[in-house]
């Protein structure tokens, strides 16, 4: 299926037909593991895109973070955070293509999450360009990347390998984190990379 047809129709239908398995109802211990480590709050600017209901923002804007932005294509997860965390900022909620995101002014921290494996593969190379001009230089990429398989390849999610992935981000990114989550959730165990990237200061 060409990458056009994963729009933001194609996510509304899915969420209305309930076909929205990537969904774990709360954010992921990987993520909650590493956000409890960054310290306090601070002005830092974090970009969510893809990200579906967002429990990861609403995470990050629960313990004191003011500067979290999340986009999508579809509205109704944004909706969806909205009336779980009526006081998230308006303004923060992005209802655009990921891909036509401004790169200024820049952010500090980019958090994958199912939005990698929900592209067309032909996309991926973009996507790592994109996050690469998204981050300020020594800014980080991090998140989780499916290491495996699914069943239907003619629609997301979409899997593949760390080989893979290595190609797309070693242009833009320095690898700090690039192996197995030990403390995925059950479903997903034995099957998720955890990535810490590092944007390079040229390139």
């Amino acid at each position: 299926m060409a990458a056009a047809a994963f729009d933001a129709a194609y996510w509304t239908a899915r969420y209305h037909a309930g076909r929205d398995a990537w969904d774990t109802g709360a954010i992921t211990e990987p993520l909650r593991a590493y956000f409890a480590q960054l310290g306090s709050p601070d002005e830092r600017r974090i970009l969510i895109p893809g990200a579906g209901r967002a429990y990861e923002a609403e995470w990050l804007h629960r313990h004191g973070w003011p500067q979290v932005w999340v986009a999508d294509l579809a509205p109704e997860p944004l909706v969806a955070l909205q009336q779980r965390v009526p006081d998230f900022p308006a303004q923060h909620l992005l209802l655009e293509d990921f891909f036509a995101l401004p790169p200024a002014p820049p952010y500090d921290l980019i958090v994958e999450q199912t939005f990698f494996c929900a592209l067309d593969p032909g996309l991926r190379a973009r996507y790592a360009e994109q996050c690469a001009r998204l981050l300020r230089p020594g800014g980080k990429l991090v998140g989780l990347l499916f290491e495996t398989t699914f069943g239907n390849p003619a629609e997301p999610p979409f899997g593949g390998n760390r080989d893979e992935y290595r190609r797309y981000f070693a242009p833009y990114f320095d690898f700090v984190h690039f192996d197995p989550a030990h403390n995925s959730i059950e479903p997903r165990r034995g099957r998720e990379l955890f990535i810490c990237l590092r944007r390079k200061a040229h390139g």
